[in-house]
């Protein structure tokens, strides 16, 4: 009987943020040289969105995780985390 192979561990999501982060903070500087063709530009910008929608989702992720490990029984009692002012 063959052997079934386990699954390959998925990716820490930490580090996914991390990795998200970093890219998105690469591209920004890219950008901010002006070097940059409008084409080169707007694919940039275009990555930019999606890696900022991965980290915010990755940060909504832990937030939530963070209620759950404070007030398991309703975490939606739990108080926001404040935002803080850019």
């Amino acid at each position: 009987m063959p052997k079934s192979s386990a699954p390959p561990a998925p990716v820490s999501s930490i580090a996914e943020f991390e990795h998200s982060l970093d890219e998105l903070e690469q591209l920004v500087t890219r950008m901010e040289g002006g070097e940059l063709s409008l084409d080169e530009s707007l694919k940039s910008f275009e990555r930019g969105i999606g890696l900022y929608r991965q980290c915010q989702t990755a940060l909504e992720q832990a937030e939530l995780r963070v209620r759950l490990l404070l007030d398991p029984e309703s975490p939606d009692s739990a108080t926001p985390f404040e935002s803080r002012p850019e």
